[in-house]
């Protein structure tokens, strides 16, 4: 799968991490930065990943900030974008079965790093259940989402 990554400086670390996690898993992988833990705005990489995966470029997106809460925002003006975030790996299944999540987002300051590999394989691996979802995705404007 290729999927986009991004981060800020706070979320740097966590982002070098997650690239070993899809490279290991055989994904092709385009890191839209930041390339060190100097200050940087997260909207500027949020808003790259954000774009890759709206235009197709690639098929899903992490991105990841202090609290995540600035890529989450971020992100999710985007048409087509549905990010969510996780801090579990049960958070990251349900964002995917329920929600179709396209990008997942992550807060460095807040995620296990034990339960980093986990929470990824569990995002990318799980399907949307679509049903009754789909029906209420599809009441968000600009969400992708159609009945």
């Amino acid at each position: 799968m290729k999927i986009a990554l991004g981060s800020d400086h706070a979320g740097y670390d966590l982002k070098e991490k997650v690239k070993g996690i899809l490279i290991g898993g055989g994904h092709t992988v385009t890191d839209f930065g930041t390339d060190s833990k100097e200050s940087c705005d997260y909207s500027d990489f949020a808003l790259k990943v954000a774009r890759a995966v709206a235009s197709g470029e690639s098929e899903r997106g992490i991105a990841i900030c202090w609290t995540g809460n600035g890529v989450t925002i971020t992100t999710n003006k985007v048409k087509g974008i549905r990010a969510t975030m996780a801090i579990n790996p049960e958070m990251a299944r349900l964002a995917r079965q329920h929600n179709d999540s396209n990008i997942l987002t992550l807060p460095s300051k807040y995620v296990n790093n034990n339960e980093i590999e986990e929470i990824v394989k569990v995002w990318l691996e799980s399907e949307f259940e679509s049903g009754r979802h789909r029906r209420r995705l599809a009441k968000i404007p600009d969400s992708g989402i159609t009945e």
